[in-house]
């Protein structure tokens, strides 16, 4: 739907492949920053596989998720903010399980045995699953229609 087709009030359309693009592009450009200036390499390599990655992927699948809901599901008569926290929270707690599976086991695969990148799995991963859910749903809420 475009900005022209739109009613004045109805709040504007959720384009997918947009969030996904700003939820992968957004982090990695501040890690990747953060990284530069602080002389830390590993942490730019991170910006753009483990935290970016871990970020678009969270939001496409969310996204994806929520884009099929109808109107008057109960998500889209939510409030909010509860429910965007809410969907951090739970993306906070699936990534953080599979950042301590993906830390503890592999580094036994023996091309990453000495590999500093399956420890970062333990923080990159819950961090920017938490971003990612609470962006994309407080974004997706905000097209729906209010009750």
């Amino acid at each position: 739907m475009s900005t022209k087709n739109r009613s004045a009030g109805s709040p504007p359309p959720f384009v997918l492949w947009r969030e996904v693009l700003v939820a992968y592009a957004m982090p990695a450009a501040m890690a990747a920053a953060g990284g530069v200036a602080s002389g830390q390499p590993q942490l730019v390599i991170a910006a753009l596989t483990t935290i970016a990655g871990t970020s678009a992927v969270v939001a496409g699948a969310l996204g994806a998720r929520l884009r099929r809901r109808p109107d008057g599901s109960w998500a889209a008569r939510a409030p909010r903010l509860p429910l965007a926290a809410g969907a951090g929270l739970g993306a906070a707690v699936l990534a953080a399980l599979l950042g301590w599976a993906g830390a503890r086991w592999l580094p036994d695969v023996p091309a990453l045995a000495g590999s500093p990148w399956p420890a970062r799995l333990r923080l990159d991963l819950p961090i920017s699953a938490t971003i990612a859910a609470t962006m994309i749903t407080w974004r997706w809420r905000g097209t729906r229609r209010h009750p």
